[in-house]
């Protein structure tokens, strides 16, 4: 089947069609949820709730109602793919969102503490798309021999939604799996190896605050047992949808350490160890 390679205007048009193909969505769910999330307010739950279908179509209205703000996109990121977080939102199986240019920002970037209206931290993980290869892999080998990169990755998601509202899988994925924000590091080169197959799965991601005290620590294997899974799956989700993988398109995997409430005054670093050959390498945000 040939693959088609979208452009961020055809992308936009794709998400607009998607987002009105529903009679559902006539009310325009997608649109109201990111204008709670432009203004940074806490949005009320859905009624009625969605499916995961359903909230899927609503995202594709809501990253087209954010877009004018935060850029074209850059690439997809998986949530719930760690089981742990998997059952504090009644699912057992990810969810998938798309990063936009402005979303993410530099190593030691300072920002506000309350950067979105539910604004959280979590330990992550990018991986790069070298070659378009990608989309036809068959084995989590072949896939690695289409990523060129590693990149450090300390998210700072957003659960858009009010305290009182009880969270689900397809509540998520409506609000862009709570994409808002991320700090990245550099770039890793990743090859085609054995050795890396091993080493995406045994590094250590450590969160340590300001005074250097170590908050929590989660290996690779916590992105669905091994993040080539992920990858893996994003490529898959994508594919659903008609979408193909481009060289150059960024991969957030997701929560390797637990989803923080974020906090002023204070410095969250993530050091990853294992991951680099050189050794390991450390990233941080400052909430101001």
């Amino acid at each position: 089947m040939k693959r088609v390679r979208l452009s961020c205007a055809a992308l936009l048009s794709l998400l607009l069609a998607l987002a009105l193909s529903h009679p559902a969505l006539a009310a325009g769910e997608g649109a109201k949820l990111a204008d709670h999330y432009l203004k940074k307010q806490p949005a009320p739950a859905l009624d009625p709730a969605p499916t995961l279908e359903q909230a899927m179509k609503i995202q594709a209205e809501y990253i087209a109602a954010i877009m004018p703000a935060y850029g074209r996109v850059v690439g997809y990121k998986a949530g719930l793919t760690n089981p742990s977080v998997q059952k504090v939102f009644g699912v057992n199986a990810p969810v998938r969102g798309t990063l936009l240019e402005k979303m993410l920002l530099k190593s030691g970037t300072a920002i506000e503490a309350n950067f979105g209206a539910r604004p959280l931290y979590e330990g992550d993980l990018i991986l790069r798309v070298g070659s378009e290869a990608l989309n036809t892999a068959k084995t989590p080998m072949e896939a690695l021999a289409g990523i060129d990169a590693a990149v450090p990755f300390i998210e700072l998601p957003d659960l858009v939604y009010a305290k009182d509202v009880k969270i689900n899988g397809a509540l998520l994925a409506a609000v862009n799996v709570a994409a808002r924000y991320g700090v990245v590091g550099d770039a890793i080169p990743v090859q085609a190896t054995p050795e890396w197959m091993e080493r995406l799965k045994s590094f250590t991601c450590r969160i340590y605050d300001e005074k250097g005290t170590m908050l929590i620590e989660a290996p690779g294997s916590s992105l669905l047992e091994h993040p080539m899974n992920v990858v893996l799956w994003i490529r898959d989700s994508l594919k659903a949808d008609g979408i193909a993988l481009k060289k150059g398109d960024l991969l957030s995997l997701g929560t390797i350490t637990k989803l923080t409430p974020t906090a002023p005054n204070t410095t969250v670093k993530a050091r990853y160890v294992g991951l680099d050959p050189k050794g390991p390498v450390e990233i941080s945000v400052i909430f101001k």
